[in-house]
């Protein structure tokens, strides 16, 4: 009997790291499948274990693995919920309320490890704190993110192209700090401004991240606070890529 519970244990355990990479993949409904499969031979284990310190490990196994499958089969039916329609924000010339965190943050999920900014211009120093801001809202958000990337173009001046590297370098080293990395391509040839999240989400934004009117000074409110800055007047569409596929293949 021994044999035949270390022999499903053994089993249970190679096709619950399947799913664990099928996870870390993406590929989530089948490793949902996985995961449902490890728990049903996790419980075989359970039923045939007497001693009760392994009954615990096991059964607490049983429930992070369930935790887990759960939490995937939320995200994809949302995901799959995502895919039929689109939202717009319109942002009014010196509206407030707009910070990061109000207009990105339930974008933020579990599933959330890379972002894509593309925009031309993060060049100068106001340009660039708006971008620190943002990353500051994804090392907040609780989300996994190890990677974000920055595609963006260079100013004509030489010594305008050396500030702008060596603040986003920077910058760089700062994220490698909260184990996130930075990697910055320059393109000169940009001209869209977009944001893409790989757990599906594509934000395209007119003005990109310069949403945000200058303030009289640093010491006036709303410089540290972006929901309380007044911002220009900008349209941001919001889609998932479920969407986009739809209305590219008609």
């Amino acid at each position: 009997m021994a044999d035949k519970i270390a022999g499903v244990e053994a089993a249970a355990k190679k096709v619950l790291t399947r799913a664990v990479e099928l996870d870390a993949s993406r590929r989530f409904d089948e490793s949902v499948v996985c995961y449902q499969e490890g728990i049903h031979l996790l419980m075989e284990v359970l039923k045939g274990t007497s001693e009760q310190t392994k009954k615990n490990a096991v059964r607490k196994k049983v429930e992070e693995y369930m935790g887990r499958a759960e939490q995937i089969k939320v995200h994809v039916h949302e995901v799959k919920e995502a895919g039929k329609s689109h939202e717009q924000i319109q942002i009014e010339e010196y509206s407030t309320g707009h910070g990061f965190e109000s207009l990105f943050g339930k974008y933020l999920d579990g599933f959330l490890t890379e972002v894509q900014i593309e925009d031309p211009y993060i060049r100068t120093t106001h340009q660039i704190y708006n971008f620190l801001r943002f990353c500051e809202m994804l090392v907040k958000s609780g989300s996994p993110v190890n990677t974000i990337r920055l595609f963006t173009g260079r100013d004509e001046n030489e010594d305008s192209r050396k500030q702008q590297h060596n603040k986003l370098a920077q910058m760089t080293k700062s994220l490698q700090n909260h184990k996130i990395q930075l990697a910055v391509e320059y393109n000169d040839a940009l001209h869209d401004r977009e944001i893409r999240f790989n757990n599906g989400w594509v934000l395209k934004i007119g003005r990109g991240l310069d949403i945000y009117k200058a303030t009289e000074s640093k010491f006036t409110v709303g410089f540290c606070d972006f929901d309380l800055r007044p911002c220009h007047k900008t349209t941001i569409d919001i889609f998932h890529t479920n969407y986009l596929h739809k209305t590219e293949n008609g």
